[in-house]
C-alpha cells in the first residue's frame, strides 16, 4: 500500500520552533479535515535531532543544478544523501557533477519539491493536493517562520 504525505517544513533547514507549535497544527488540521467516510487524517509533529531529508518520493521527477541548469543525475543525488547522512548533514554542501560548482543540496532545483528539516508538521494520505499560498503564510505565522511544502508519495 502507499502513502501520500502533505508537509510543511521551514524554508531555513536548520530552523525549530522554540515552543510547541499548537497553533500551527490546528491550522493544518483545519485545512485537512478528514476523509469523506468520517476518518481523520493523521498529523504528525515531529523535532529531528538532527537534519533530516523531507523528499519527495516517488513523485521525484528531476533534479536541476542551481549554477548551470544542466539536470543532476538522480544517482548521484542518492550516494550525496548517502554520503551526508552518515554525517548527520553536518552540511548539505556539494560540488555538482555538471558544472563543478559549488553550491548545497538545498539549492539544487528539485522537481517535485525537496527539502531538509530539523522541524516538520506532515499530513498522511491528505484529500488535497497542495497548500495554498494564503494557507502556507498562515502556518507560518503561526509558527513565526517562512514554510515551504513538499508532497511525497511513498
Amino acid at each position: 500500500m502507499s502513502d501520500d504525505v502533505l508537509s510543511a517544513i521551514p524554508t531555513a533547514p536548520h530552523w525549530q520552533p522554540e515552543q510547541a507549535p499548537e497553533r500551527a497544527a490546528s491550522i493544518v488540521e483545519e485545512l485537512a479535515p478528514g476523509l469523506p467516510n468520517g476518518i481523520d487524517v493523521e498529523i504528525d509533529i515531529t523535532w529531528h535531532d538532527a537534519l533530516t531529508v523531507v523528499d519527495c518520493g516517488q513523485n521525484l521527477q528531476k533534479i536541476g543544478c542551481p549554477q548551470c541548469g544542466a539536470s543532476i543525475d538522480t544517482d548521484w543525488w542518492a550516494d550525496q544523501l548517502e554520503a551526508h547522512y552518515d554525517d548527520g548533514f553536518a552540511t548539505l554542501a556539494v560540488v555538482v557533477p555538471c558544472c563543478g560548482a559549488a553550491t548545497s543540496l538545498d539549492a539544487l532545483v528539485y522537481d517535485w519539491s525537496c527539502g531538509f528539516a530539523r522541524f516538520e508538521i506532515a499530513v498522511w494520505n491528505p484529500e488535497r493536493a497542495w497548500f495554498s499560498d494564503e494557507e502556507l503564510t498562515a502556518i507560518a505565522d503561526a509558527l513565526g517562520h517562512p514554510v515551504m511544502q513538499i508532497r511525497a508519495h511513498i
